[in-house]
């Protein structure tokens, strides 16, 4: 069970990091060589140029200015100081939206903080439940004297904490519904002033049925000008082209190092080169900028050839395709609607935006995907569920003392108080979140075999479904497993209608566990 110098190493340990983290980022902006990863947006609307060089070498990687180094702060003060509607015009919609994440999280938090230190910690810390309760084995330490479980039972004081709780309770659901509000109308502004974009008057139409009279894109205008004769524009067709998105996204990146090149020319006005051998370390030395144009224009050429070839193989055409309407109200009814009798064909819903459409599930049948979510549920049930099998470890090191007792051979170790600190203040935290490290690619990859049509939907899948990971896992199963597994011996030798009395006295003892998860 983690005491308060288990919490207050664990502490110490993360804000030292998060200041070392802090200061690191703080002068790696200063730096000319970092200019344009830390400014992007800046030189893309031609507002920073590239900072004044001397004729030294040093001074064109490393800022030799120390003045600047005292002023390191100064961008902060600058940027709570900007207005949102700047914010939103320099950075997005969502990079406000993320700031008032933090604030809501203040303004939430910080007036519960003062009440349960006001009212609750007193009434906690004043109570001797934990010594009176009559049940032995409980495993504790002197900071669960602050939680309920050191409430007598049948006190009074329980009152405290059914006020408290609805206190905290409407609090926390007022501002949410306030900033809820704020929020949505923000949203309703942004798209008000945005210019029209070509996805919201499109919809994408899947699993569309095969015909022998007829090719895709004609049964696919045929079928709209027949069924909605007045809002249909025009459609698209979707084609398997793997091997075409391969050479665009090469083509992508040699584009990216011919900008990178032009950019060292206007800074150096010496044309730089390069070794075309293997990461640049061999080879025959070149003008880089010829070298990449020469690239791009064969790689091009490449991609034009390619794309001939897919449009004109039936076997590349897929069953999906974007349809686009005259007005946003045809392509709302279009996309909400079902469009034929069989509701496993001619499925519509509101088309993604371009850089936003995942193109290897388009061609997935509705019944595929009806199966492969069913497997894709089974699939991530079991994973929830073994996983509970490193949640009872992590439970093994939070809670030494009862380790310590089962394997004499760890007393030296513990015995050390730095370590004892370390090993239940910050180890089972840390241990935790590397096993979750590898979880969102796992549950990314899940959603892909789903087969949602944008990598948008991908996402929120992903996060809904780590959100409930955690929630059974990390909460419950920190919360249930761990408690058992400490007062399995108590469970052992007392009679089965005491257990719930046990388990309430031995769940809030748990909180010094999420305390450490939280830093």
């Amino acid at each position: 069970m983690a005491k308060l110098a288990d919490i207050s190493l664990a502490a110490g340990i993360n804000i030292l990091s998060a200041f070392i983290f802090f200061v690191a980022f703080a002068i790696l902006r200063l730096q000319p060589l970092n200019d344009r990863v830390y400014f992007p947006k800046w030189y893309l609307k031609g507002l920073r140029t590239d900072p004044v060089h001397g004729g030294a070498f040093m001074r064109k990687i490393v800022n030799l200015d120390w003045r600047s180094y005292i002023r390191f702060l100064n961008w902060m003060p600058a940027a709570l100081r900007m207005p949102e509607p700047e914010l939103i015009d320099h950075a997005g919609l969502d990079s406000a939206v993320y700031l008032r994440i933090y604030l809501l999280g203040l303004k939430i938090f910080v007036p519960i903080a003062f009440l349960a230190w006001a009212v609750l910690v007193p009434v906690n810390w004043t109570s001797s439940g934990l010594e009176n309760a009559g049940i032995k084995n409980i495993t504790s330490s002197d900071i669960d004297k602050i939680s309920i479980s050191n409430v007598q039972r049948g006190s009074e004081r329980f009152w405290s904490h059914i006020v408290v709780a609805y206190a905290f309770t409407f609090w926390t659901c007022y501002t949410l519904m306030k900033e809820y509000g704020k929020v949505t109308a923000m949203r309703l502004q942004f798209l008000a002033t945005e210019k029209r974009r070509p996805d919201q008057f499109t919809v994408l139409v899947r699993n569309i049925p095969p015909d022998t009279d007829e090719s895709v894109g004609e049964l696919v205008e045929h079928f709209f000008l027949v069924n909605h004769p007045d809002n249909y524009l025009t459609h698209q067709v979707v084609y398997n082209a793997n091997k075409l998105e391969k050479f665009v996204k090469k083509k992508s990146k040699l584009q990216n190092w011919l900008v990178y090149y032009q950019n060292k020319l206007e800074r150096t006005s010496k044309r730089p080169e390069m070794k075309t051998g293997f990461l640049g370390l061999h080879g025959k030395k070149v003008d880089a900028i010829d070298y990449y144009t020469t690239e791009i224009d064969k790689l091009s050429k490449e991609i034009a050839l390619e794309r001939d070839k897919v449009t004109n193989d039936p076997k590349s055409t897929m069953p999906a395709a974007f349809v686009s309407f005259k007005s946003r109200w045809g392509a709302a009814v279009c996309a909400q609607t079902q469009q034929t009798r069989n509701p496993t064909i001619w499925l519509t819903e509101w088309a993604p935006e371009p850089r936003d459409v995942y193109w290897q599930n388009l061609a997935i049948p509705y019944v595929s995907l009806t199966v492969r979510r069913l497997i894709i549920a089974v699939a991530f049930f079991f994973l929830t569920f073994f996983f509970m099998i490193p949640i009872a470890i992590v439970q093994g090191l939070a809670s030494l003392d009862g380790i310590q007792k089962a394997a004499p051979w760890l007393n030296p170790l513990v015995r050390v108080p730095v370590v004892m600190s370390f090993i239940q203040g910050f180890l089972p935290g840390i241990v935790l979140k590397l096993f979750l490290i590898f979880l969102p690619t796992i549950l990314m990859m899940m959603s892909k075999f789903e087969g949602f049509g944008s990598i948008s939907s991908l996402e929120r899948r992903s996060a809904s479904r780590y959100y409930l990971f955690c929630f059974v896992n990390i909460f419950l199963g920190n919360l249930l497993a761990g408690s058992a597994f400490q007062q399995l011996d108590t469970f052992i030798h007392q009679p089965a209608n005491e257990y719930p009395i046990t388990i309430g006295t031995a769940i809030p003892l748990k909180a010094s566990f999420f305390i450490l998860y939280m830093l």
